[in-house]
């Protein structure tokens, strides 16, 4: 594929004005729907071939929640279209204002393999909708489901409008080398580093939803039953490989235990004795990634879990003890199905902890203490998180979702999506049947006087 000649062809079409409407964008969401359901057995069957992903996993964190965000645009997309009124100073009397959001034009979206549906459908639904063409990179550690998405838009839309560009780091070097409107980019923080800087060369305006070491804290308060439920399922979907993956455990050493033995009792009810032999629980994306995640376990001391199968790329869940913050699995997001534990006594040592590494982009806490909520807010930077829970903040279109810092930039979802891939013009239409003096020479003392008064 001619990916020079793929972006100006979009650009030809972006600016013939045939994104602009409201209709054409609902025509194309609507397709996308369809597409989407006409695929979804073939998405499914891709996601476990790539994944070893069973098909529940697949329906409820890639499948359903792309139809949801779908759905949630299409409802409020004429909403998010429309002029916003914004109150008028008196400086600028007599006037009106307000801010209308147009789109960037050719936009560029990079997705990962973790979640090779959800993180290549939703930042492109979201860019549909604010009238926006689009050229998708899938992974190529995905390589099926990328085959599958390939087909299935290449069918449905015109690559002037929709494009699909297939392959590995030639092609995403191609692509970092032309002059895209907007960069979406989800990923590791080295590789966001270098769009960030390939962006730069064209003052591309970019958002970056990469990762970092996202900690969750149980307290001394928490339910430790609900806790260990929901810090379980956190850790063991996709096996880890979740970028707000509970990354770290922080807990006071009053419920360590019970903690512990609460967790391991979690994870027999949900993948039995023997978690590698269970069909529902999937495995490391490849070999390169399964050496690495069980080298992070060499000379810790094991809790539960601590073996793979490299025949399969799956590891057990494992709970790790007595965790120095100068180990090995605590240096890099662990990405896979690994639970590092550190204890806490005071909010100043738990402070201490969590400002050793960048912000996260996830942080979980799990607490009765409404003081406790209080003080983690106030306190500890994130770009998002729960209470009592992992994950789910996520899965919604209600709320942004993105990073800070080294965890990123920029949010999605919903109208947080839509005002991501828009550039939001602010104007001020005046009246003629008023023209007031003061700003036109001569200048005076009077005038001097009235703009001091207005201006203050």
């Amino acid at each position: 594929m001619n990916i020079e000649k793929l972006v100006k062809q979009q650009r030809t079409y972006f600016e013939s004005g045939a994104t602009l409407s409201y209709a054409s964008r609902m025509d194309a969401l609507w397709r996308i729907g369809a597409a989407l359901a006409r695929h979804e057995k073939a998405l499914c069957d891709a996601l476990y071939q790539d994944l070893h992903k069973c098909a529940s996993e697949s329906q409820m964190a890639e499948i359903a929640m792309t139809r949801s965000e779908l759905n949630y645009c299409i409802r409020h997309l004429a909403g998010w279209m429309r002029r916003e009124h914004i109150k008028t100073g008196l400086a600028n009397f007599h006037a009106k204002s307000f801010t209308v959001a147009e789109p960037y034009g050719v936009t560029l979206v990079m997705a990962p393999w973790n979640y090779p549906v959800l993180l290549c459908l939703e930042p492109l639904i979201d860019a549909v909708a604010a009238g926006n063409c689009v050229v998708l990179k899938p992974s190529a550690y995905a390589p099926h489901v990328s085959a599958v998405l390939a087909k299935m838009l290449g069918e449905t839309f015109e690559a002037e409008y929709i494009a699909v560009v297939e392959g590995g780091r030639e092609e995403n070097n191609a692509l970092l080398e032309q002059r895209f409107d907007y960069i979406f980019f989800t990923g590791s923080t080295a590789v966001g580093k270098v769009v960030l800087e390939k962006a730069a060369r064209h003052v591309t305006p970019v958002t970056l939803e990469l990762g970092g070491k996202s900690p969750c804290i149980v307290d001394r308060t928490a339910d430790i039953k609900k806790a260990a439920r929901r810090i379980v399922f956190g850790k063991i979907l996709n096996s880890g490989q979740t970028c707000v993956a509970p990354d770290y455990l922080i807990v006071h050493p009053d419920v360590r235990e019970a903690l512990f033995a609460a967790m391991k009792n979690e994870l027999v009810r949900m993948l039995g004795e023997k978690p590698l032999e269970s069909e529902e629980y999937p495995r490391m994306v490849n070999e390169k990634h399964y050496a690495r995640v069980m080298a992070l376990l060499k000379g810790e001391h094991i809790v539960t879990g601590g073996y793979g199968n490299p025949k399969t790329l799956q590891i057990a869940p494992t709970i790790l003890d007595h965790v120095s913050l100068d180990a090995p699995v605590m240096q890099e997001e662990i990405f896979g199905p690994v639970l590092p534990t550190l204890t806490f006594r005071t909010r100043e040592e738990l402070l201490a902890i969590i400002r050793h590494f960048e912000k996260p982009l996830a942080c979980y806490l799990f607490t009765r203490d409404k003081s406790m909520e209080r003080w983690l807010f106030a306190h500890v930077s994130f770009g998002g998180g729960c209470i009592n829970d992992t994950i789910v903040h996520l899965a919604t279109s209600e709320m942004g979702f993105g990073g800070v810092g080294a965890s990123g930039m920029g949010s999605y979802h919903g109208r947080a999506g839509f005002e991501t891939f828009s550039h939001r013009k602010s104007v001020i239409q005046k009246y003629n049947w008023l023209d007031l003096p003061m700003r036109y020479h001569p200048y005076a003392k009077w005038k001097d006087a009235v703009i001091r008064r207005v201006m203050r």
